[in-house]
């Protein structure tokens, strides 16, 4: 990867990494961004859980998400499609009891449907994961600039339609696309090549 530049707007850090400037405001965005951005997660729980941690952090910062996030997963049963299936009313009101999560009314109810929705894929020979990572871009063109990094795509555009259709809620085309992002399935201009730095 010697070969790898950066796009423009970068910041190389004190540890003489370079990452984007959101990458670099939190020593806790730094080792997501360093550990776990990116990183390619293909199991459907895990899958599961990025999508529910997307869909929390819309209008909000993923700071705020990443902080709360060992809560939101004794909360939320470490993101068990299954078990958070079987949430009821009082799971509900417990969820929103909890002070150390998001107590988002409508985003904790998308949660529970879309962990049904996850549940209901499997009944047509697919599962979550599988179905996030059949929308893959093929053209996988790295930009040159941050001002160039889209925040939608067409794939994310078609995987929000596909959800939507099979149950899913709180599923856009932006957030899909910062799924896709940080779950490794669009190129990580945003995250660098570690092995080649030093």
């Amino acid at each position: 990867m010697s070969d790898f530049t950066f796009p423009a707007g970068f910041i190389t850090g004190s540890d003489g990494v370079s990452r984007p400037p959101w990458a670099e405001q939190t020593e806790l965005l730094r080792d997501y961004y360093d550990t776990e951005w990116g990183v390619a997660v293909t199991d459907e729980q895990g899958v599961f859980e990025r999508l529910s941690l997307e869909a929390f952090q819309s209008g909000l910062s993923w700071v705020t998400v990443l902080r709360k996030r060992p809560a939101f997963r004794e909360a939320f049963a470490g993101f068990d499609p299954d078990a958070v299936a079987a949430f009821d009313e009082a799971d509900v009101e417990r969820l929103m009891a909890n002070e150390g999560i998001i107590r988002n009314h409508a985003k904790i109810l998308a949660t529970i449907d879309n962990a049904r929705a996850t549940v209901a894929l499997r009944e047509t020979g697919t599962d979550l994961a599988k179905l996030v990572w059949s929308f893959r871009p093929e053209n996988q063109e790295l930009p040159t600039s941050l001002e160039t990094i889209p925040s939608t795509s067409p794939e994310s555009l078609a995987l929000s339609k596909t959800l939507k259709a099979a149950g899913f809620r709180w599923v856009g085309p932006t957030t899909m696309f910062a799924l896709m992002e940080a779950i490794g399935l669009v190129p990580k201009a945003q995250r660098p090549f570690l092995e080649g730095q030093s």
